[in-house]
């Protein structure tokens, strides 16, 4: 049920963007009068699902999820129609309009996508608002590593000051501003001292690698929000609100080192002191097989104040722009680590199950929002790159025509065409091969 939910969220995103990136494209089109032939959602070799004709445009959804296309008269596209460019130029085709047009047709796409990630993140700030745990507020308790933090030099307990000496407000954005910038360092507190530990070479390229780039956790006390029924705890007497204080004789303020400890006592009977009101409650658990007592700390808003900004619809526009920007500026950082020797990012380079893994396993409106922007971005960025068959492509030898006021001859175009295509198909065939290669390790 996880992966069917996953799937539907993909398709979903994917059929909004598709559809907005192809009518911006359409919109362009009819507004300088150059015939549509198709506008089709997902590709249709074969067959379509439906269709159907409302004047001079046909309308359908094909049954290959790839992307989608509209048909534009006199334009060399993956349609191949080599026939219809054998014949004379017609007004109402691409060919015929001027070079500022057709460079305006071409834009359309990637320019309806970005507008469509502003005005997602518009509508999102004004519903709900920004949340986050600032970086101050989690050293409270000092931060939690796990086993590639440990080998990059931090401890359980520093508090993360600043990366490349520039500090990182918002506490979950340290794993990803680390790798973008390609940091060379960290500094943290440790013991009341200032420390600057360096990252080892080759560290970068092991995050990207792992299935979540997260490797820094908060770490706070643990007071008992549920107590399960039957469970060992609830025998032993344990309530909600109790706070554990450790394990027999050893004093473990902080949940990880208690359920850590807990592992050790299988099958034993413990002294699991707490502190309940002003009382000092020393209670004997016995510890099962699994390890686990049936108790549930408090949420961490118990532990930690989020920091909360709220915006009617006019101050939610400056803010939706910036996070757009922002967004096109960090996938553009991701993309040039593509070419980093050191991290090496081309081996992690993905296709549809990466990409459907990162929607949640249950419906989320607001994570289905962001995630749907994000790849509005992408789906902008990429597609304005200057390879053939790709709008960037038809911008690219639109910019020669303009500059050299001549244009490519349509054999020329045929064949970037075809280049174009199979570069495309050889990074779907490697994007999803690691996909597939990354299933079985």
């Amino acid at each position: 049920m996880d992966i069917l939910i996953k799937i539907l969220q993909l398709l979903l995103s994917l059929s909004i963007l598709v559809i907005f990136h192809e009518f911006g494209h359409f919109i362009t089109a009819k507004i300088f009068k150059t015939r549509v032939e198709k506008f089709y959602l997902f590709f249709n070799p074969w067959f379509s699902i439906f269709k159907f004709r409302k004047g001079e445009t046909e309308y359908g959804m094909g049954w290959l999820p790839l992307g989608g296309y509209v048909k534009i008269s006199g334009m060399i596209d993956e349609s191949m129609d080599k026939e219809a460019m054998k014949l004379p130029p017609q007004p109402h085709e691409f060919r015929s309009k001027p070079a500022w047009q057709r460079l305006i047709i071409m834009l359309g796409g990637v320019t309806v996508n970005i507008l469509l990630a502003i005005a997602i993140y518009v509508v999102m700030l004004a519903y709900w608002g920004e949340e986050y745990l600032p970086t101050s507020e989690a050293n409270k308790y000092g931060i939690l590593c796990d086993s590639i933090a440990i080998e990059m030099g931090l401890e359980n307990g520093d508090k993360f000051l600043s990366i490349d000496n520039e500090a990182v407000e918002d506490f979950s954005k340290i794993p990803i501003t680390l790798i973008l910038n390609e940091a060379q360092s960290v500094q943290v507190e440790r013991d009341g001292e200032i420390l600057n530990i360096q990252i080892p070479q080759g560290f970068l390229g092991k995050m990207i690698k792992r299935k979540t780039a997260d490797f820094l956790y908060i770490r706070h006390p643990l007071e008992v929000g549920k107590v399960g029924a039957d469970s060992p705890a609830k025998k032993a007497g344990m309530q909600v609100d109790d706070k554990i204080l450790g394990i027999n004789d050893l004093a473990l303020p902080y949940y990880d080192q208690f359920f850590n400890q807990l592992q050790k006592h299988k099958n034993q009977s413990i002294n699991v002191p707490v502190l309940r009101g002003a009382d000092t409650v020393v209670l004997l658990v016995d510890v099962p097989e699994e390890g686990l007592i049936g108790i549930a700390s408090k949420p961490i808003t118990s532990y930690f104040t989020f920091s909360e900004k709220k915006y009617n619809i006019i101050s939610a526009v400056p803010a939706g722009i910036a996070k757009a920007y922002n967004g096109i500026g960090d996938y553009l950082k991701q993309l040039k680590l593509l070419f980093s020797p050191e991290v090496k990012a081309y081996e992690s380079v993905g296709g549809f199950i990466t990409i459907g893994s990162i929607f949640p396993s249950t419906w989320d409106w607001e994570n289905f929002w962001r995630l749907t922007a994000f790849l509005s971005i992408m789906l902008a960025i990429l597609n304005v790159l200057p390879i053939p068959a790709l709008d960037g492509g038809h911008v690219m030898f639109l910019l020669y025509e303009i500059v050299a006021r001549r244009k490519p001859s349509d054999k020329f175009m045929e064949y970037a065409q075809v280049v174009g295509m199979v570069i495309l198909f050889a990074l779907l065939i490697f994007a999803n091969g690691n996909d597939i290669v990354k299933l079985f390790k």
